[in-house]
């Protein structure tokens, strides 16, 4: 058995990779570890519209409760409104059966803390170390002190969180367009546009268990763009399978990603003196475009590995409020612990109606330098580090990019893929040196 936690939970094909007696160790173990501060520890589990979620939520359930953990279920919500619900129902921890933006034959399972972050490192590794060497307990709990599950309506509970956090109503007047990726937000979204007084419009938000993700949402944001165009929408909302990304398309139908996002808002929480120590932290996949344009709005530029888990790392390590991922997650600290696409969304309205501005022109606070992402599969993601020739050729991309780009070259955290970002001034170049890179990979790794 390889590593289990990547950088957002164990993660798998269900029923093949992550299958049922695996989510079962995970909810023992979890239940162990956990136990260490509450005897009787109480978990919040949500999860998100896809088939397996079942299948996976009940195998976990049973193996909290048979180390004696409480659980209280709150059905299909997004992934933040379970960190959000963890605090709420004052739990000792949170789980969310999901994968995400990944197609429906995966699943995963990803824990949160009492105080909704994610689990740092050290606590993962030892829940793994217990799944690992099947250290649960002598003497499993019987009689009264097996745990029991409660159902309660969670969802009601995020959605008048996220309400109250501008006021009912507060949108009147708004024409707004949703993608909702048949996934966790198909609810939630439209629930808390429309108590926000926005004239609605939703788009796949009927889940089937399967069509999670499928030409749909925020991997997708084209669907949403050409349903926009010429439709007199103000702005659009897009969504993936567990909410905790967004990507926006503008009045006139054009993409506008998490860069743009952490631009437009770094510039409100600056202008409005909320943005601690003037500093939004980023990824190395955000665009140089949004260095160079905080640059000059006298705003700092942290880069951290990807992954919200290390963009949220360094925003409590150093005492900052705001940052994020140009994929779309997008950490609100002042609003919930971990990347949140809903509240992401109606922040980012809040700024166009106090500008009284369309997105179209916020956008243009940042100029995007060229990028090209190309995806190389292959069959061994922990041979890269070990292989001499791609290091020298990453080195030798670097040299040819200088001051005017960058090469960033990882392995996915969840899929069997190395990522060869390369960005530049000038396209055809970063075209050539990034095919050339993958090249190299597809050649040395496969």
């Amino acid at each position: 058995m390889g590593r289990l936690f990547g950088t957002d939970g164990v993660r798998g094909i269900a029923n093949k990779e992550l299958t049922p007696e695996l989510a079962f160790y995970l909810g023992k173990a979890g239940a162990k570890v956990l136990s260490k501060y509450h005897k009787k520890p109480l978990f919040v589990i949500g999860r998100d519209t896809r088939i397996s979620g079942d299948m996976l939520e009940a195998a976990v359930v049973a193996g909290l409760c048979s180390s004696g953990a409480d659980v209280v279920k709150v059905g299909i919500v997004p992934t933040p409104a379970v960190a959000y619900l963890t605090r709420h129902f004052k739990a000792d921890a949170g789980i969310v059966i999901s994968a995400s933006h990944n197609p429906v034959e995966y699943n995963g399972i990803k824990f949160f803390d009492s105080r909704g972050y994610k689990l740092p490192d050290e606590l993962e590794d030892e829940i793994e170390e217990i799944v690992h060497n099947g250290d649960f307990e002598k003497n499993p709990p019987i009689g009264a002190e097996v745990g029991r599950v409660y159902e309660k309506d969670g969802l009601s509970s995020y959605v008048d969180y996220v309400v109250s956090l501008f006021g009912e109503n507060y949108f009147k007047g708004f024409n707004v367009a949703l993608d909702c990726a048949n996934g966790a937000s198909f609810k939630a979204a439209p629930l808390v546009f429309e108590r926000l007084g926005a004239k609605l419009t939703v788009i796949n938000n009927e889940p089937d268990g399967c069509n999670i993700n499928v030409k749909c949402g925020s991997t997708h944001p084209e669907v949403l763009s050409q349903f926009i165009k010429d439709k007199g929408f103000d702005i659009g909302f897009t969504f993936d399978g567990d909410a905790d990304r967004l990507i926006a398309v503008d009045e006139e139908g054009e993409v506008v990603n998490g860069d743009h996002v952490m631009a437009i808002w770094a510039s409100h929480l600056k202008e409005t003196g909320r943005l601690l120590k003037d500093t939004v932290v980023a990824t190395v996949m955000s665009n140089m475009g949004l260095e160079v344009a905080l640059r000059k709005m006298g705003i700092k530029m942290v880069r951290t590995k990807v992954g919200d888990r290390y963009v949220m790392e360094e925003i409590l390590k150093n005492g900052y409020i705001f940052g994020g991922e140009q994929s779309g997650h997008i950490i609100f600290l002042d609003h919930n612990t971990t990347g949140d696409g809903i509240i992401t969304a109606v922040n980012l309205l809040a700024v166009l109606k106090e500008k009284n501005k369309k997105l179209s022109e916020l956008k243009n606070i940042m100029q995007v330098f060229p990028q090209v992402l190309i995806n190389v599969k292959v069959k061994s993601k922990e041979e890269y580090e070990k292989n001499d020739e791609i290091k020298e050729e990453i080195k030798k991309a670097e040299r040819e990019l200088g001051e005017n780009g960058r090469i960033v070259v990882r392995p996915s955290g969840t899929e069997p893929l190395i990522r060869v970002m390369v960005e530049g001034e000038k396209e055809d170049i970063i075209n050539s040196i990034a095919k050339r890179v993958a090249d190299v990979i597809q050649k040395a790794l496969n």
